[in-house]
């Protein structure tokens, strides 16, 4: 299914069941582009959107999994972003119970995925224990296993690492996985590797003024930024252009500054992100007293 095709007729009852799972892996795939929204609007046939429950009435199984799984996720994305009251805890009801369901059946790799975004929504609570437990419980589950999952567990971990004021732990889990991320063919994930990576040098670079890992930050941003435009994922490029600007303007390189953020404006504008494109800061020299910068996963 094309990806950029995410409205579609509203068919009979039972041809949309038989549809759900493509829908799920369609909303997947938006959620893994950034396009959230388009994730959303996918799974309306049995979802009214954040923050309600999707229709789960009719389905049993690895189906109902994969609804409860992909509106969890969603709702933990889309309630961070607009702020909603509420939004984690019912997104981790909904992303808890598919585990469940997942561990029911014995889909190793589904479970891991849920608790892997499970991490995530106690991630944005500031529940770092918490992530800790469920990150570890997937790479435990993995071991040696090459998984995708295992790399989104070992992405995770470092970012709550660094959400804990542990730079140095964090560049030591980013070094670990080097090999593994190298050796994936995904490159969506891999913009996020580099990515988050990269954030970590440029703290610790700054932070114990190390001229050599803001070398390697700017080498980071720029792989993340390469993977980014194979993805597709303009959205991601626009956030990476946006901290190497911020990086430059902290280093009070301003003119190099103004270009990144020049173009970080003008590929979120390209995808109709005007939230992301205004929180673009305009005067470098602003983005540097601001302290702006971001990672997730």
């Amino acid at each position: 299914m094309d990806l950029q095709t995410s409205i579609y007729d509203r068919e009979t009852h039972a041809s949309v069941l038989d549809n759900l799972l493509p829908l799920c892996e369609l909303a997947r795939r938006f959620e893994e582009a950034g396009e959230f929204e388009l994730a959303e609007e996918t799974l309306s046939p049995f979802w009214e959107g954040v923050p309600h429950r999707p229709d789960t009435n009719s389905l049993t199984g690895e189906a109902k999994a994969e609804l409860l799984l992909r509106t969890g996720t969603l709702t933990g994305w889309l309630g961070s972003a607009k702020q909603i009251p509420g939004s984690q805890e019912i997104a981790k009801d909904l992303i808890s119970e598919s585990a469940d369901i997942f561990a029911t059946f014995g889909l190793a790799e589904r479970l891991a995925e849920a608790r892997v975004n499970l991490a995530v929504c106690y991630w944005r609570e500031g529940g770092l224990d918490e992530a800790r437990i469920n990150l570890r419980l997937v790479l435990d589950s993995l071991k040696e296993r090459q998984s995708e999952q295992k790399l989104r567990a070992l992405l995770t971990s470092a970012i709550v690492e660094a959400a804990a004021t542990r730079d140095r732990s964090a560049l030591s889990i980013y070094r670990e996985a080097a090999p593994l991320f190298e050796s994936s063919s995904n490159h969506s994930l891999k913009g996020r590797y580099h990515s988050s990576y990269a954030t970590v040098l440029r703290s610790l670079g700054t932070s114990e003024h190390r001229e050599d890992f803001i070398d390697r930050a700017l080498l980071e941003y720029t792989a993340a930024s390469y993977h980014f435009e194979q993805a597709g994922h303009k959205r991601f490029q626009g956030r990476v252009e946006n901290n190497v600007g911020f990086l430059f303007a902290t280093l009070g390189r301003f003119p190099e500054a103004q270009e990144h953020l020049r173009r970080a404006r003008s590929l979120l504008l390209s995808v109709g992100d005007q939230g992301g494109a205004a929180g673009v800061e305009g005067a470098p020299r602003e983005q540097a007293r601001r302290g702006r910068g971001e990672s997730q996963p």
